[in-house]
């Protein structure tokens, strides 16, 4: 059994755990709920299904660009490795401090949704309060957090298994929407429900796109894993690109059938139509059934982000950026400290009840991420034209140049949507800055970032 040498990630990961943590990264409840709200701004079925595909060639793009990165620079720490490549210490600290809290703030809000989800399916003799569900949500996070102080090996495995069963719920659910008659579609449509656009448009498009494209976050996830690829070069390209495509086809199967079961005006008026849709098809239980799946596709979700995370923190540690406690790895090939720094504060945010206002930070910084991606892509290219780059972005310089556009209109439009959160973000951001000085002068920090282990460049 491989063993981590002293500080070292193992290198064992494969294509197979690189399509799982892109599936499990990206899929979770948001698509029971988010065909509902794409539906409400679309006045046709084809046009929602051309939101979803543009949604996932704009995550395409992405894919593309991180992939030149990840293939090129395949070092733990996901966006923060590309931004310290190409632009200093410094920015590539407030890019990893800012990811590392956009995931603790993820990780709790999910966590708190499974507590939720989890409490509805208890007997009823069990109270529905406030505290049953976050110690549901709780020991969400310390299960999987248990699972990953095991080890690389053990994260890996529940994250595929997980990921697969995540994918099998979609998909039955997909088959029993084309198979079982739908009593709803049978029914003659109401003239009432007609579907009534709110806003002009052009505006309804771009709130259509703006929730289907946040439902595709979390495409990135393979790269926070590239120094624990034994073939990274080959490797994470095809589980970015494949990742995104495969989230794709199961997104626009999954509004196909929901399109298949539900009149549109209905599906642009209920919060959890696949719930609806489930009900209709299976009775009473199916209510129970959508819940279970949302479940089942929350927790694959949590290992990840618990998987994830902790990589940010390694990266930063052994490059100086942070007191080397955050860097040291258990023979399992876990970053320890790492790990429960990132658990214990998902638990906090999870124990302070409600944090929508956090929440939103989190989004903004989410937002702001491929951003920094895109940038060292471009910085790089012109500073280091002769750094190896065993994948190349297509048709450079359009993907990034799309991807940055939309980017960038997203944290415009959050930012000015709400002024407050956007302060308080870029004020949460800069915090890293003084204490990373502050460190330094304690000498808890190191001045030049340790090489990685060197990997052997495919034929």
């Amino acid at each position: 059994m491989s063993q981590a040498p002293p500080g070292r990630l193992l290198n064992i990961l494969g294509l197979g755990f690189g399509l799982a943590g892109a599936v499990g990264g990206t899929i979770g409840a948001g698509i029971l709920r988010t065909p509902g709200l794409v539906a409400a701004q679309l006045p046709s079925g084809p046009l929602v299904l051309a939101a979803w595909l543009a949604g996932g060639l704009y995550a395409l793009l992405g894919a593309v660009c991180l992939a030149e990165l990840a293939a090129a620079l395949p070092r733990a720490g996901g966006w923060y490795v590309y931004a310290e490549r190409a632009f200093g210490r410094r920015t590539g600290l407030l890019v990893g401090w800012s990811d590392w809290l956009a995931h603790c703030i993820g990780l709790a809000w999910v966590a708190t949704t499974v507590g939720e989800y989890g409490q509805a399916l208890l007997p009823a003799t069990i109270p529905q309060e406030a505290f049953v569900a976050r110690l549901l949500a709780l020991l969400a996070i310390g299960l999987f957090t248990l699972i990953q102080l095991r080890g690389l090996r053990a994260g890996s495995a529940s994250q595929q298994w997980l990921s697969l069963a995540k994918a099998v719920a979609f998909l039955v659910l997909v088959a029993g929407c084309f198979l079982l008659p739908s009593p709803l579609q049978a029914a003659a449509p109401q003239p009432e429900l007609a579907p009534q656009l709110a806003v002009e448009p052009n505006l309804a498009a771009v709130l259509a796109l703006q929730a289907v494209i946040t439902t595709y976050d979390g495409w990135a996830s393979p790269v926070y894993f590239a120094e624990e690829f034994s073939d990274p070069a080959r490797d994470l390209p095809r589980s970015l690109i494949g990742g995104v495509l495969a989230v794709l086809a199961l997104y626009l199967l999954i509004n196909a059938a929901l399109l298949h079961v539900l009149p549109l005006p209905l599906l642009a008026q209920v919060t959890l139509p696949a719930a609806l849709a489930a009900t209709a098809l299976v009775g009473p239980l199916g209510g129970a059934l959508i819940t279970a799946v949302a479940l089942v596709a929350l927790l694959g979700l949590i290992n990840t982000v618990v998987m994830a995370a902790p990589r940010i923190l390694y990266g930063l540690g052994r490059d100086g950026l942070l007191p080397a406690l955050t860097s040291q790895v258990n023979a399992g090939g876990t970053p320890t400290a790492a790990l429960l720094l990132t658990s214990g504060a998902a638990a906090l945010l999870v124990l302070a009840g409600s944090f929508e206002q956090l929440l939103a930070l989190g989004a903004l910084l989410y937002v702001s991420l491929p951003l920094t991606g895109i940038a060292a892509l471009v910085a790089l290219r012109w500073r280091e034209p002769d750094l190896p780059r065993p994948f190349r972005s297509w048709a450079y310089p359009l993907p990034p140049l799309l991807v940055a556009t939309v980017s960038l209109a997203f944290l415009v439009a959050a930012a000015a949507s709400d002024p407050p959160i956007g302060l308080a973000a870029a004020a949460l951001v800069a915090l890293a800055l003084p204490g990373a000085l502050l460190a330094e002068h304690l000498g808890w920090l190191t001045t030049e970032p340790e090489s990685p282990p060197s990997k052997p460049t495919p034929p």
